[in-house]
């Protein structure tokens, strides 16, 4: 229990103290710090100089892009709020009660919040209502106008921060956890290659490399996202648009071959159900050894010089498979059993792509 522990607390602490995460510290930092400084020059009331360190924060996100996004997202949404909150002041001057009128602009703002196109600002719209209804009394325009310009030149400020200093470029972070996801792949097809070689593939045993699968392909999907994203309007970005393209064909690489692999376990595993996988200590062996040189091929990194050379390993232990079970069967029962011949082949194919072009 102790270890546990101290292994999250060590993951958090690293997660923490990442240099990006750091980074972006220090730039909302010296943003909310600018802001402040400058927001009295605003023509806005003094009073109001706090919302634009606010502005910032609502604004700075890990990409360029997103800082841009949801600092709009975010104006948006104040500006849906004030209005929001002016018609509950028109309707306490109306005469209706104060309780009634509150209630009815916080409902309207989170429904209104509903709206998924708001992004961000989805959250600001009853804030922001409450606030002017609350906070604003018989100055309701001038806080209104205070509020929204004060905000929005935080957003300026945070943005033009983001883009300044050091704007992120995640392709690397993405590539490393493209690398994890290829690891995983790897050992899920070398689990299966020991069960075969033993003639007993346990679906439980070989589903515990492939139970956290989905959630690392999740994952890598949202690195490679969000890597793609830290290039829209980053003045860094194109010095690396090949790095993008490659981790892009990577990640659809990587999907394809950990869909074969899942369909060559579960062909497997039905064969060694109905004993058809026992068709010969010659051919099970081969198999086996498919399936692991497949495995090799897969956890090769990309530019390893004996990429090709695992390549062309593979292609001859699939080939030395079918002929195998061709000498075990006969022609006609390898017909029913070329499937696992079939999804071997098409893991080399997906990682062919990446074999060494000499880089």
């Amino acid at each position: 229990m102790a270890q546990r522990v101290s292994e999250v607390s060590t993951h958090w602490w690293r997660e923490m103290t990442a240099p990006p995460r750091l980074l972006m510290a220090a730039k909302t930092a010296i943003g909310c710090a600018l802001a402040w400084v400058l927001a009295p020059l605003l023509p806005t009331e003094d009073q109001y100089s706090y919302y634009a360190p606010l502005g910032v924060l609502v604004s700075m996100y890990p990409t360029v892009a997103a800082s841009a996004r949801s600092g709009a997202q975010a104006l948006l949404g104040l500006a849906v709020g004030i209005g929001l909150g002016l018609l509950g002041i028109v309707a306490l001057f109306a005469g209706l009660p104060a309780v009634l009128t509150l209630a009815l602009v916080i409902a309207i703002g989170v429904i209104i919040g509903g709206i998924r196109a708001l992004g961000v600002g989805r959250e600001w719209v009853a804030i922001a209502a409450l606030f002017v209804l609350l906070l604003s009394g018989s100055q309701a325009d001038d806080f209104s106008v205070s509020y929204l310009l004060t905000v929005g030149f935080g957003v300026l400020v945070g943005v033009v921060i983001n883009v300044l200093i050091v704007p992120p470029v995640y392709l690397d972070t993405a590539s490393g956890r493209l690398s994890e996801l290829r690891d995983e792949i790897a050992q899920l097809l070398r689990v299966l290659a020991d069960r075969v070689a033993e003639g007993n593939i346990d679906a439980a045993e070989v589903s515990e490399p492939d139970a956290g699968l989905d959630a690392v392909i999740a994952d890598v999907h949202e690195e490679v996202r969000e890597a793609d994203e830290s290039l829209r309007g980053n003045p860094r970005g194109r010095r690396h648009r090949a790095e993008q393209r490659e981790n892009l064909q990577r990640m659809r690489a990587l999907e394809r071959i950990a869909f074969y692999s899942r369909d060559l376990a579960d062909v497997l595993s039905a064969l060694d159900r109905e004993q058809d996988a026992a068709v010969g200590l010659e051919a099970r062996g081969a198999l086996a050894d498919a399936i692991r040189r497949c495995a090799d091929l897969v956890a090769t990194p990309i530019g390893d010089s004996s990429s090709s050379a695992r390549s062309a390993d593979a292609d001859l232990a699939v080939g030395a498979y079918a002929d195998a079970l061709t000498a075990a069967t006969g022609p006609a029962g390898v017909a029913r059993r070329s499937t696992a011949v079939s999804l071997l082949q098409r893991i080399i194919d997906a990682s062919l792509p990446f074999v060494s072009d000499g880089r």
